[in-house]
């Protein structure tokens, strides 16, 4: 019964933090679902009519779920095509990571960036300790956006690229911002990215999800307005294969280099089976993927996500996200509308 209840509450259009919760561990209930049908078999028991019914609503539930996580695992078709090696194509070497603001181990966090060597990096979860031991950084990165905050919302932008206009935004809620800002490109192009860590629904925080899924919107609506290209990264505090997310993609059009490729899990970095997708790299039709990574352990309960896209000025237009179709503008219209109902 609790497989088929999670299976069934998300289902619910209801922002109530605990309903959109089940969001998050389907790869964990699929597992426990085919357990329990495991068990069934191993154990021989008596198919009555209520155990029949029971049983095809889990061996629904299960191919439900295994639907969902399907798109984010080696059986899909990729979203993102590989690159072809070409030596004047220009590179973008991108790394995010929550280094979770009490996580007192930059020496780690510091060894794994020495190691990826990218050419932005957003760090989210700073405050003013994370701030100063990451001066460090300034002289392989020239340019920076440092916004820390003793909330667990600050963040820090590196990048070895010139930044045009930087700002930090606060899209949603007051104290929960966001930096935009174009970079110039090896080569002239202008680069337009945008670093997000929305607030996530939960007891301890909003109570239900509807800041969280119009922050997104509101960025997913801006970077569908750029012609330039596009790169949006952060910890959206939301899992790759929900409602939201998908939205935000058919919203914003940019691409997903996980899917067909795998999860990604970056949280929770100390328990193995309780791990979802919640560091997202998303870019426009501009890139291509040359390898997408976990890093290693940084003393953060998220782990560190990379990715080195190959660009190339004209779009790829074999690589798009479905379009939102008129109910589910309509949605986000609300979701935007509700959130700055509850601000004021």
């Amino acid at each position: 019964m609790i497989v088929v209840a999670s299976t069934v509450l998300p289902l619910i259009r209801s922002n109530e933090w605990w309903i959109r919760w089940f969001d998050f561990p389907r790869l964990q209930i699929l597992v426990v679902g085919f357990a329990v049908v495991g068990l069934q078999v191993l154990l021989g028991m008596k198919m009555g009519r209520f155990r029949a019914v029971l049983l095809s609503a889990l061996l629904l539930s299960i191919g439900y779920q295994a639907y969902q996580i399907c798109p984010y695992t080696p059986l899909a078709g990729v979203q993102v095509k590989d690159a072809i090696g070409r030596d004047n194509d220009v590179v973008v070497r991108i790394l995010t990571a929550n280094v979770l603001m009490d996580n007192r181990d930059a020496e780690s966090y510091l060894s794994v960036l020495a190691d990826a060597d990218p050419d932005i990096i957003l760090t989210t979860e700073t405050d003013d300790w994370w701030a100063e031991q990451l001066k460090v950084l300034d002289r392989l990165y020239p340019y920076k956006v440092t916004y820390p905050l003793e909330n667990t919302y600050g963040m820090i932008l590196h990048s070895r690229f010139p930044l045009i206009e930087p700002s930090v935004q606060f899209l949603v809620e007051p104290m929960v911002p966001s930096i935009h800002t174009g970079m110039r490109l090896p080569g002239g192009d202008r680069l337009q990215l945008i670093g997000l860590h929305p607030r996530p629904p939960g007891p301890t925080e909003n109570e239900e999800s509807t800041q969280r899924d119009a922050e997104l919107i509101i960025a997913g609506r801006s970077v569908k307005r750029s012609d330039r290209p596009v790169i949006v990264i952060g910890d959206l505090n939301d899992v790759a294969w929900s409602h939201t997310t998908s939205l935000f993609q058919e919203i914003s059009g940019l691409l997903d280099p996980r899917i067909g490729r795998g999860m990604f899990n970056s949280y929770h970095a100390d328990y193995l089976f309780i791990r979802f997708p919640l560091d997202h790299i998303f870019h426009s039709e501009h890139f291509k993927l040359i390898e997408m990574r976990r890093l290693p352990h940084i003393g953060s309960d998220h782990f560190p996500i990379y990715a080195a896209l190959s660009y190339h000025p004209r779009k790829d237009a074999a690589q798009q996200p479905d379009s939102p179709d008129p109910d589910e503008q309509e949605e986000a219209d609300e979701t935007v509308e509700e959130a700055f109902e509850k601000k004021h």
